[in-house]
């Protein structure tokens, strides 16, 4: 069974491994409804999408038609850094979602500081997500990032704007490296002492393509897939009391993330996680 938690101060008790609505971006009918049937069969019940993942949000509204809207936390993102863009691109998400309002409004990998700066300014996407919040178009707003300065700019962030969600990549073979680890340190601490929602991504990252990215399986990383290698590496996020795993971004493998989530168990020894980084050559996806 996979464990709820309150995520952050929303109220909410979302299940600890949220769908990663990314992996619905170029999917089939019947995929999306495999995919439907995993989420059900799990107990999921927080829905993580965003407008540029492809096709996911209109993967995504059948799903809520059918269920009903409060059935999920339903989480989307705009990449947009002016008002006026994010604006539009807020209620263009909502038409796609067949929804009145979302739960959670993220600023999309907000890590370049001159986009940062934009962002976040007077005539910037916050400005518009809390407009769409005050017309109740969006609950609660977020931050998401990528790379290794990710987490050091949502301490920025936090200290600008009083955000409910971080999201930001979260690793074995990432947290090897001591100025990312300490920055994921330092940003955790600060999360809890105000309550804010800790999501993580890139959990059964193996390392970055070698070769040119193929089409299958659809992440943007080389993934770990057998099994218990996965175990091992969903273990090491959801061993520690306050994270959120987002599941990866390919149909195909959706399925084992659940699995190991659903086995649980508790977090995977020093010398279990040498052995899963030097057999399986690990590599950082980012540097």
């Amino acid at each position: 069974m996979i464990p709820k938690a309150p995520f952050g101060k929303t109220g909410h008790q979302s299940s600890r491994t949220l769908f990663g609505a990314a992996a619905l971006g170029r999917v089939t009918d019947a995929e999306a409804d495999r995919a439907l049937e995993l989420v059900l069969r799990y107990d999921l019940n927080h829905i993580d999408t965003a407008a540029s993942y492809g096709d996911s949000e209109l993967r995504v509204a059948p799903w809520l038609a059918r269920e009903g809207r409060d059935r999920f936390f339903l989480a989307t993102k705009t990449g947009k850094r002016t008002y006026s863009e994010a604006s539009a691109q807020i209620r263009e998400s909502l038409r796609r979602l067949g929804v009145g309002h979302v739960d959670l409004l993220q600023l999309h990998n907000l890590v370049d500081r001159d986009e940062w700066e934009i962002a976040l300014g007077p005539d910037g996407a916050l400005r518009a997500a809390v407009e769409a919040r005050d017309a109740g178009l969006v609950r609660f707003i977020g931050v998401t990032g990528h790379g290794v300065l990710a987490p050091r700019r949502h301490r920025e962030s936090l200290e600008r704007f009083p955000f409910d969600s971080v999201l930001f990549p979260y690793n074995p073979v990432q947290l090897r490296d001591p100025a990312y680890a300490a920055d994921v340190e330092a940003l955790i601490a600060l999360c809890v002492e105000r309550g804010v929602a800790i999501q993580t991504i890139k959990s059964i990252t193996l390392r970055p393509w070698s070769e040119a990215r193929p089409p299958r399986p659809t992440t943007w990383y080389e993934p770990l897939t057998e099994q218990s290698d996965i175990d091992v590496a969903v273990r090491f996020v959801l061993g520690r009391a306050g994270l959120f795993l987002n599941t990866a971004s390919d149909i195909e493998l959706v399925a084992k993330v659940l699995e190991a989530a659903d086995r649980g168990g508790p977090p995977p020894a020093p010398a279990e996680l040498d052995d899963l980084i030097r057999r399986r050559e690990m590599a950082p996806l980012f540097v």
